[in-house]
């Protein structure tokens, strides 16, 4: 079985008779299509989606097409294999192509040169800021902005209750579906065009494991992960470099965590006349769970706000400064291979021995976000302090905001409290207790001195609204 992407049904008839060392001898007539009077190379690379190649036998046949009627979906017979590793595409009687099927996948490789871009000299120098006062206001702010708003808009008008399998849906870190053999398998996309671009290589391994981190949250073990590539004209040696430096974190990551890629695609060529887009590279990750999901629960009055993870100063292509200080520049968060493997695997030990009431990943707008969100989700408010936040010395904006990698937030139990610290410190992780759940209001404190106090149900209508009224009325 293949799926027909790129180049429609010219690469993946090559594709798949090259990789079994067979022939396939295909007619077009056979091809069933929405439009009337298509054109033979119009069908053979035509990229409409939702299609599968499958290679069966005759005696299965049957059932095959038996299987596509129970679920409505429209099948042919396009085709034969053959034995003579030839890729035959005919119209009736008439052939189009024929061709040895090595010729036509092993296409000849370019050798494209890669240079440095120019713009990384002085883009990763950061700006010096006048002082912030109203953290409030700003935080306010930042929930308000299309990256960091609620998504509810977008989503709701989709159907993700499809085959009535969906356990967790849309709105938490990763969506969950319940499979039909017991397990559950937990998927999630992630993407930084931001901090991609101060650094491809370190964006790159930034979204993958962003994309971890969600799946965990759910009480998944990250199984394998697919791609989408986007950027700008690769025949720009520095458009070009970003793309390699791309891969090759990437490549590193999945190495390291032995998280298989098993499909992508790749774009380039996304320019507008006022030049490339930011180098994009959208990351998916499936994970699975061998026996329970951890679901959403309600968090209640005096659960603890336990943060896991390490906060540094790494705002570079954050949230906070572009759209409070409108800049894209200084050096982005970077990932520590062994760090990352040991959170995670701390956290999914937590969730398997039910001591976690909710887990979740703290990533774009840092703490603060992270915090709010599960304040807003829960209609419950909370005291935090930032003094107990495990972190370099840092100034009050940049704890709230800054974006490390490798960070948890677990809303738990008191009773459970023992138990999981004696966990986590015979595992070595870095840990503290940062505040709890209580109230009506969002209060971030230092040394008990407020910094931010925020209504929940101010900060909430803000939060899920924003995005829809950006949309609709500009």
């Amino acid at each position: 079985m293949k799926d027909l992407g790129g180049g429609g049904l010219s690469c993946a008839i090559s594709e798949i008779a090259y990789s079994l060392s067979i022939g396939i001898e295909l007619d077009v007539n056979s091809v069933h299509t929405r439009e009337q009077d298509m054109n033979i190379d119009e069908i053979m690379i035509s990229e409409s989606q939702e299609r599968m190649l499958i290679i069966t036998d005759k005696t299965k046949l049957k059932k095959l097409e038996e299987i596509c009627k129970k679920f409505r979906i429209k099948c042919s017979v396009i085709g034969k294999v053959t034995s003579n590793q030839i890729m035959l595409v005919k119209k009736g009687a008439r052939t189009f192509a024929k061709l040895p099927t090595s010729v036509v996948v092993n296409a000849p490789l370019l050798d494209r040169p890669s240079t440095t871009p120019k713009y990384l000299q002085k883009i990763q120098n950061e700006k010096k800021f006048k002082p912030t006062k109203d953290l409030s206001n700003i935080l306010l702010k930042m929930l308000s902005s299309p990256n960091l708003a609620d998504k509810n808009w977008v989503y709701s008008q989709f159907d993700h209750e499809v085959g009535i399998r969906t356990v967790v849906k849309p709105g938490y870190d990763a969506s969950v579906l319940r499979l039909d053999n017991g397990k559950f398998l937990a998927a999630k996309i992630d993407g930084n065009p931001k901090q991609c671009y101060l650094n491809p290589r370190d964006g790159a391994i930034g979204c993958f494991e962003e994309a971890c981190r969600n799946v965990i949250c759910t009480g998944a073990r990250p199984i394998g992960m697919v791609d989408h590539l986007q950027f700008g004209n690769p025949e720009d040696p520095e458009i070009f470099w970003t793309f390699l430096e791309s891969l090759k974190g990437l490549t590193d990551f999945a190495k390291y965590f032995k998280i298989p890629c098993v499909g992508g695609k790749v774009s380039f060529y996304n320019e507008t006349p006022k030049g490339p887009i930011k180098p994009s590279p959208l990351i998916g990750v499936l994970g699975l769970i061998e026996k329970k999901p951890l679901l959403p629960r309600i968090i209640s009055k005096n659960d603890l706000v336990l943060l896991i993870g390490n906060t540094k100063n790494e705002l570079g292509g954050s949230e906070y400064f572009e759209y409070i200080h409108n800049f894209v520049g200084g050096r982005c968060p970077v990932v520590d291979f062994k760090t990352s493997k040991m959170n995670m695997n701390a956290v999914l030990e937590l969730i398997e021995k039910n001591l976690i009431k909710v887990a979740h990943d703290c990533s774009k707008g840092g703490i603060a976000i992270a915090i709010s969100e599960l304040c807003m989700q829960n209609k419950i408010g909370c005291y935090i302090g930032l003094e107990k936040i495990p972190a370099e010395k840092l100034s009050e904006d940049r704890s709230l905001f800054s974006e490390s990698h490798s960070r948890y937030l677990l809303a738990i139990e008191r009773k459970n409290l023992k138990k999981i610290q004696s966990f986590l410190e015979r595992k070595a992780i870095t840990y503290d207790i940062i505040g709890k759940f209580i109230g009506d209001q969002i209060i971030f404190q230092k040394n008990s001195r407020p910094i931010i106090k925020l209504s929940v149900d101010m900060t909430r209508q803000s939060w899920m609204k924003s995005l829809g009224e950006l949309v609709l009325h500009g």
